[in-house]
């Protein structure tokens, strides 16, 4: 029996937009965020604040209404938070509400924290830690490996935001930078002369990854660099300036989104569901064993779609979870491998020693997002009485 074709019609309805607002500093890039969340045309806002610091000030704009994210500035965190936004914004958007919206203040210093975690852990690996302690101020070899992790965790953080069934916008640095060939070599015209080159400063894909890319620079309009939409047409090379630009005017006027309005459909591409299954059943912060062992056997379950080979490499996964748990390093020998290893393994013992009994490591629960307060009465007023209009 032959495989079955999957196919789909398309609905021609204008998508929720993920919009990057990069620039200079002073430019007015968080301004224009939160002077959005006064719109009569979007339900709630969520802020998340990432060492910008300008969240609670900016409240004091006339109108401004939105909630501040609290997380504790891990990436676990901030990562669980933005999925809560996001199961909230389907509801609201299920519900027939106002769309959602969620700003990311900014994209800069959540690429900076990851590239921190890189170098912390490669100043952490048995040869660069050597090299260290015979010269403090050695250079570190940085492995792909590492690079690559950090990328994916920030891909997980993008995904959410593509698929956002609201509004999602992520602020950026951006400034002028001199132009550097593959050599590392700055690049001249044929007089000699360096060339200058803009320079978003984040993961170097955002600025591919989002929908509408706007720029804003002191004393200059905003710009409008690229925008994947039928309705705001940019032509190579000549970017659209918009001396009275605001979001909302770009996001229901310009790019021409409704109530109407879906998240864009793209499913993340991945070499096999392996990952996404141990990510899903949180075998990675799982403890407890006989969990672990269940997962096991839930693995093989019909209904899951997994191949063979998925469900073995599964297993393998789980069976070397439960022999780190079962066989825990030693202090000696073949002790932790970081000081973090080291003193979990010291409060796990002592945790025991305390206790009298073997510790039930539960899963954490993933915090939920603040219940935000419904929005005002004049806001949900005229945005029903622009959905009847329009209907």
């Amino acid at each position: 029996m032959g495989i079955k074709l999957k196919t789909r019609k398309p609905t021609g309805i204008v998508p929720w937009p993920l919009i990057l607002i990069e620039g200079e500093e002073g430019a007015g890039k968080t301004y224009c965020a939160a002077e959005f969340s006064a719109s009569d045309r979007i339900g709630q806002m969520y802020w998340v604040d990432l060492a910008e610091g300008s969240a609670d000030e900016y409240a004091a704009i006339p109108g401004a209404d939105y909630e501040i994210i609290d997380h504790d500035g891990t990436y676990r965190d901030i990562l669980e938070q933005i999925r809560a936004v996001h199961a909230e914004a389907r509801r609201a958007a299920l519900a027939g509400e106002p769309p959602v919206v969620l700003s990311i203040d900014s994209g800069t210093s959540l690429w900076r924290m990851l590239k921190t975690w890189t170098n912390d852990r490669a100043r952490r690996g048995r040869s660069n830690a050597q090299r260290l302690q015979e010269d403090p101020d050695a250079a570190i070899d940085v492995g792909m490996n590492l690079w690559n992790d950090a990328t994916e965790r920030w891909v997980d953080v993008i995904h959410l935001l593509q698929t956002f069934p609201g509004i999602a916008i992520i602020t950026a640095r951006g400034k002028q930078i001199t132009a550097i060939d593959d050599n590392g070599k700055p690049v001249t015209d044929n007089r000699g002369r360096v060339l200058r080159e803009w320079k978003v400063q984040a993961q170097k894909d955002l600025a591919f990854d989002c929908s509408v890319w706007v720029r804003m620079r002191r004393g200059r309009a905003p710009q409008v660099i690229k925008a994947r939409s039928l309705q705001l047409r940019i032509e190579d090379g000549r970017p659209l300036d918009l001396p009275d630009f605001s979001i909302e005017d770009l996001v229901f006027n310009r790019l021409g989104c409704s109530l109407a309005s879906q998240p864009r459909q793209m499913p993340a591409l991945v070499g096999d569901r392996v990952q996404g299954w141990l990510n899903d059943h949180g075998v990675e912060d799982l403890r407890n064993v006989e969990k672990l062992r269940q997962l096991w056997w839930d693995a093989a379950a019909d209904g899951t779609g997994l191949t063979r080979a998925e469900v073995v490499s599964i297993r393998a996964a789980i069976e070397r979870k439960v022999a780190e748990i079962e066989n825990p390093p030693t202090d000696m020998g073949q002790g932790p491998v970081t000081d973090a290893d080291r003193l979990r393994a010291a409060a796990e013992r002592q945790a025991e020693e305390d206790a009298g009994e073997e510790p039930d490591d539960e899963e954490p629960e993933r915090r939920p997002v603040r219940k935000a307060p419904a929005k005002r009465a004049a806001k949900r007023t005229t945005a029903a009485k622009t959905a009847a209009t329009r209907a």
